[in-house]
Formats: C-alpha cells, structure tokens, sequence
C-alpha cells in the first residue's frame, strides 16, 4: 500500500507549464515522412526474419511423417515400398526411413499415385472439368480479426491439398504480399491497373460509339493508354510456393479508391464493381488456376467492392467480442445497402432499355470466429453463433502459441519446422486452420457440385439443323 509519502499520479495535480516543458515542438508534414522511413526499415528488417540468407523466401521440405499423415492419404511403410520400387520417382533427401520432400515433389507423387494407387483413395484435389475457378473473398470492416492470416493459411492449405491457387492483395497496407515474399515497387505491379484497363475498355467504347455518331470523343490519358497494354503476366508473380501465385500490393495501391470515382465521374455507364472480375474472366485465370483468394482492405473502398462483386465466395473473420459483433452486423447491414442500391440504379435503366438486369449473388457467405479464446469467449462466442446462424462456421479457430509465432516470422503455420515444437504441440496448432480449412472445402466443393448440377439441368439452347 502506497505511503502518505508517495507522489500522486500526474493526472491529480498537472503542472500545465512542467506539461509544456516536456513537449517536443509541434508536428510538421516532414516528420511524418521520417516516422514512415524509420517504420519502412524496421518492416523490412522484420519482414525477413522469415527470410533465407539469400533475401528470398524458401518454402521448407515436408518429411515423410508430415506427407503420409497430410498430404497423401498412405500408410508409411506402403509410401517406402512404393518409393523403392520406383526409382524415377522423387526419393525425397535424409538418411534412413526419415525422408524429406519438397512441394514440388510432393505434386509430383500426387501425380503418381493418382494414376497407380487404390481407386477408392483421392489422391488429387476435387475439380470439376470444364467450370471456372472458385473466387473467395476475405473481408470485414473490423481491422486485427486474423483476415489475412486467415487469407494466407486457407490458400497455403489449398495448395498443400495440390490445388493451383492466386492469391490478390488489395490491401495497400500488403501484409499478405508480405508473407508471400512478394517484391511490389509501385502501384503497376498491383491490381490497379487491372482497373484501369477495364476502364479504359469501356471508354474506348464509348469513344467508338460518340465517333459514329459524329461527336467529340473522350481523352485516354498516358495512364489509361498504358493500361491498356497490361496483362496478367505483367502483375502476376511466383511466389516460394510452387503452386501459389500472387499479385501483391503496396502503398499506392489505396489511390484506386481516389481515382476509381473521378473515372466513373467522366463515364457513368462504367460498371466500376466489375473490374477484377472483368479481369479474371477476360484474362482466363479462371481456368488457369482453381481457386482465387481475394484479402481485402479492412475497409468498404472500391477493391473491396471489386473484390465482394468478384467473389462466389464471402468469407468474414470476426473476433468473439461485443465490437467485432457489432461491426460485423454493421459490415452485412454496409453490404446489403451498397449492393442492393447499386441494383436499384442499374435496373432503373436496364429495364427501361430492355437489357438483363443487374443481380448480386453469392454461392456462400461464412462468419468465421477466429483468435478464439475457450476459457474466456464461449459464451459470447455461442451468442454471435445464435444470432447469425447459418452464416457462421461451425469451428471456431483457436489462437495458439505456434500462430503468434508464425506471426511474429511473418510467415505461416504450415511454412513452420515441427522440430521446432514438441509434436503434439505442432499437430494442436496446424489444428487450428486444418480444421478451418476442412470447412471452407466442404463449401468450396458443395458449389462446384451444385454447379455441376444447375450444368446438366440446363437444356440445350442450339437449335438441331
């Protein structure tokens, strides 16, 4: 207990002229640009902690525990014999039964056991022939609810199941690029000009259009005729993941919420919710890759509605407090005013002109409970579940010592070394997105089977000759 002696707290008694003294001068513009250089090294410098000595992310090897227990349905000793059999098969590196296999390698007896294993085992991932990919978006209004490491761990989950995944980080802040190892030097390298180019389309149709009829056209400045020239090659880069690409992010990427309403200003018709969809279906990524990840900004700007209007998918992390409850509810309540309001203006002169109107529609939408407590957030955590009901996951993914240690390298769980943990404490962990990601693919494959369906009931439109 505190002495008649012991100073009072500062708030009791404050000197306004000692409060003065201690003040440092007043704040100008220039200091924000040094708080920025000294916050862009240390990002950098923590950034690459999980770096190798070259500068360059490396995804690490998988030993024959880890593929036979996650990765391809085997009993071991089947896994061995059927290795040593086959000597043009990769035989992985370690002495002994201990063996260790890249990812690549992994894909690759994938391949193997797809065509030589037992018929009744599913050795490669569930994609329907002939259907696009599957786009899922990640987003909430609510920063620091586990979006992009819920992002990042569902796409490194989807591509351990041998899936070939992009991932597209509207997010300027660029974590996910971060954990990706992606290099982004301005904003050309990100999915701005994507937009760009699809306003640039709809303008030169425009122009098309007011030539014909004798009109003045409307300028392509040196943006927009730039654009136009981009193509998926230009923005889409590898990542140390052999089956996960990325088009990555940076601080620049935030002046497509500035320049996105100035050009919808100048050509009203422009459908600006369309363009990263218009992007992935005009530069065949839909076929190219099987499922699309979109990790969004923790904000409603217009990537995130590009990204909502690109999605089959809807995905929102929350935490289990009464905020990210309330902000959740506040996001859906954002997400039904801003779409349906963009219905209403665009069938209000669809129909007048006889075209197909303008409809919203998701395959899914999950809440997803994430960073979870047990011991302190069931009870809430039952009562978000009450409420929003079927939209919630059943799992709630728990925060475990191994995720804030994947965090602190910015990295994620599955890119962890087990021998870094007691093993039990390693299958506890990667628990907590397996079974996340079990979820997600239970929904991922239910669409497309739905899909397929909606496919085989629709009646043939071409006329017999």
């Amino acid at each position: 207990m505190a002495s008649k002696d012991t100073p009072l707290p500062p708030y009791y008694n404050i000197d306004p002229k000692q409060a003065a003294s201690k003040l440092a001068d007043p704040v100008t513009t220039t200091r924000f640009a040094k708080a920025a250089s000294f916050a862009a090294k240390g990002r950098d410098d923590l950034a690459r902690r999980g770096y190798s000595p070259d500068g360059q992310k490396h995804l690490r090897k998988f030993s024959t525990w880890e593929v036979c227990k996650y990765l391809i349905p085997l009993a071991p000793a089947h896994f061995r014999r059927v290795l040593k059999q086959h000597p043009d098969l990769p035989q992985g590196t370690g002495e002994g039964g201990s063996k260790w296999f890249t990812l690549e390698e992994v894909l690759q007896l994938r391949q193997h056991f797809a065509a030589e294993g037992a018929a009744d085992r599913e050795y490669l991932p569930y994609r329907p022939e002939g259907l696009p990919a599957k786009v899922l978006a990640v987003a909430n209004f609510k920063g620091g609810v586990g979006k992009t490491s819920t992002c990042a761990h569902l796409a490194m989950s989807a591509a351990l199941d041998g899936y070939k995944v992009l991932v597209i980080d509207l997010d300027s802040q660029g974590s996910m690029t971060s954990i990706m190892g992606g290099k982004v030097e301005d904003e050309w390298q990100t999915a701005f000009p994507l937009i760009a180019k699809h306003f640039a389309g709809h303008l030169a149709a425009e122009n098309s259009v007011l030539a014909a009829g004798g009109f003045a056209t409307k300028p392509l400045d040196e943006t927009l005729q730039a654009a136009t020239e981009i193509t998926a090659d230009d923005v889409i880069q590898k990542t140390h993941w052999p089956n996960i690409d990325l088009i990555g992010a940076q601080l620049n990427l935030y002046w497509a919420e500035f320049q996105v309403p100035v050009w919808r200003m100048q050509l009203r018709s422009w459908p600006l919710w369309d363009a990263l969809g218009g992007f992935l279906e005009d530069e065949g990524l839909l076929d190219k890759y099987d499922l699309i990840f979109l990790d969004t900004p923790p904000a409603l700007g217009y990537l995130t509605i590009n990204a909502l209007a690109a999605a089959d998918i809807l995905l929102v992390p929350l935490g289990a407090s009464f905020l990210e409850f309330d902000s959740t509810g506040r996001f859906f309540d954002m997400l039904y005013s801003t779409f349906a309001s963009i219905e209403d203006g665009e069938n209000m002169s669809r129909v007048g002109a006889g075209l197909e109107e303008v409809r919203f529609e998701w395959d899914a939408v999950r809440a997803m409970i994430t960073r979870f407590d047990p011991a302190q957030q069931t009870d809430l955590a039952n009562v978000v579940q009450a409420y929003f009901g079927d939209f919630m996951t059943t799992y709630r993914q728990d925060f475990t010592a191994m995720v804030g240690q994947a965090g602190e390298q910015v990295s994620g769980i599955y890119e962890a070394d087990y021998r870094e943990f007691n093993r039990d404490t390693y299958v506890r962990g990667r628990e907590a997105f397996d079974r996340t990601w079990g979820e997600v693919k239970e929904i991922i494959l239910g669409c497309w089977w739905r899909d397929l369906q909606m496919d085989d009931a629709t009646p043939d439109t071409v006329a017999e000759e």
